[in-house]
C-alpha cells in the first residue's frame, strides 16, 4: 500500500497507509510527556481526517519505553509559579478538546499500549474504541501523589468501574499491569510485544475485515487470570466502598494483611487536599455525561494548579526528585452542585 504523510513535527508524526490513520507520538528522551504542541497536533490531524472515510486510526508510539508518560506537567508548574495561567489553560483545553474528540471520532480508535500509560496517556487512548495492551504495559492514575487529581475524563471513566476499582485507583494511583487493565476493562485487546506492531499494517492490508476480528487474529492468551486487581477485589470492594477517606482508613486498618497495610501507608503519604477532592469529584461524576465530567475538570484545574499542594507535589516529584513532600493543611472544603471545589478562605 502507498503511504501517504499528513503532517508531521518533532514530536508527532501523523500518515495515512492504505486508508488508516497512524499517529505515532516521538518524544521519545521524555517518554512522550505530553506538551500543547503535541495535543494540538493529534487534534489537528484528527479533525482533518475526521469526514475522509478512513477505515481507523491507530495511535501508537517510537518509544520502546513508553506510550505516553502523561502531559507535561513540570511545564504546568512552571506557568503557575511565572504567573502564567494563559499557557496552562491552553494545554488543559486543547487536551481535554482532544478527549472528547476521541471519544465520538467516526473511524474506530485504536490505541496501542507497549509500555507505560499514564495520566494524560489514559487520556489519549482510554476513551478510544480499542485500547491493545502488551505485556509491557503499565497503566496508572497517579496525580494524587503530585497534588493533582485524576483528569483527563477519569471522574467518567473511573466512576464507571466495576465495584470501587475506579476509587482504589483513583486514590491510590496504583498501577495496572496489562492483565489488571484487561480485568476493569480499561483494555480491550492483548497483544505481544512483538506482534502488536503489526497492527496498522493488519488493518491496512485487510480492508474489508473488521477491526475487531483482525485484533483477535493477533492476539494472544488473555493474562486476565493473573490480575492482581481480581485477587484483591473483595477488599477493594470493601475498603474503597467506604463513604470518606476517614471510613476508608478504618476499613483498611480493620482488614489487615499485607495488602491492606500497604494500601494504608500509601494513601498517607499522598497530598490529603487531592484525596479529598478525587473522592468526590468521583462520587459527581458518576451521574455526569463525558463533556460534562471534562468541563468540570477544566474547571478544577485553574484552582488546583495554584494550591501549595500542586506546587510542592512536582518540586518533590520532578524538580527535586527527594520523594518527599511536605503536604499543606487542606484549603479543600468540598464540591459545589456543579462539581466546583470550594475553598476555605
Amino acid at each position: 500500500m502507498a503511504t501517504a504523510t499528513a503532517r508531521n513535527t518533532d514530536t508527532v508524526r501523523t500518515e495515512i497507509r492504505g486508508g488508516i490513520g497512524v499517529i505515532t507520538l516521538g518524544r521519545v528522551t521524555a517518554l512522550n510527556a505530553l506538551t500543547t504542541e503535541m495535543v494540538e497536533a493529534i487534534d489537528a490531524a484528527l479533525a482533518e481526517w475526521e469526514n475522509t472515510g478512513l477505515r481507523a486510526v491507530v495511535l501508537d508510539s517510537a518509544s520502546p519505553k513508553a506510550f505516553c508518560a502523561g502531559g507535561d506537567i513540570r511545564a504546568v508548574q512552571e506557568n503557575s509559579l511565572a504567573g502564567d495561567r494563559e499557557a496552562s489553560e491552553r494545554f488543559f483545553s486543547t487536551e481535554y478538546r482532544l478527549n472528547a474528540r476521541i471519544a465520538g471520532y467516526p473511524a474506530p480508535f485504536i490505541s496501542l499500549i507497549d509500555g507505560i500509560c499514564m495520566g494524560g496517556g489514559m487520556g489519549l487512548s482510554v476513551h478510544g474504541a480499542f485500547r491493545v495492551v502488551s505485556g509491557n504495559a503499565t497503566l496508572s492514575m497517579p496525580e494524587t501523589g503530585i497534588g493533582f487529581f485524576p483528569d483527563i475524563g477519569a471522574s467518567y471513566f473511573l466512576s464507571r468501574l466495576p465495584g470501587a476499582l475506579g476509587v482504589y485507583l483513583g486514590l491510590t494511583g496504583a498501577r495496572m499491569s496489562a492483565a489488571d487493565a484487561l480485568y476493569t476493562g480499561l483494555a480491550t485487546h492483548f497483544i505481544d510485544s512483538e506482534s502488536i506492531r503489526l497492527v496498522p499494517a493488519a488493518l491496512a492490508d485487510h480492508p474489508h475485515r473488521p477491526v475487531e476480528e483482525i485484533l483477535r487474529a493477533l492476539g494472544s492468551p488473555s493474562p486476565v487470570a493473573d490480575s492482581a486487581l481480581a485477587e484483591q477485589r473483595g477488599q477493594i470492594d470493601w475498603c474503597f466502598s467506604a463513604r470518606t477517606l476517614a471510613e476508608i482508613d478504618e476499613r483498611l486498618a480493620a482488614a489487615g494483611g499485607d495488602w491492606a497495610a500497604t494500601t494504608r501507608n500509601t494513601l498517607a503519604g499522598l497530598s490529603p487536599q487531592s484525596l479529598q477532592l478525587t473522592l468526590e469529584l468521583l462520587a459527581w461524576g458518576k451521574q455526569r455525561a463525558l463533556r460534562e465530567c471534562l468541563a468540570a475538570e477544566l474547571q478544577v484545574t485553574r484552582d488546583v494548579i495554584r494550591t501549595p499542594d500542586f506546587i510542592e507535589g512536582i518540586r518533590a516529584a520532578l524538580v527535586d526528585k527527594d520523594r518527599n513532600p511536605t503536604w499543606s493543611r487542606s484549603r479543600f472544603a468540598g464540591l459545589d452542585s456543579d462539581g466546583l471545589p470550594r475553598w476555605k478562605h
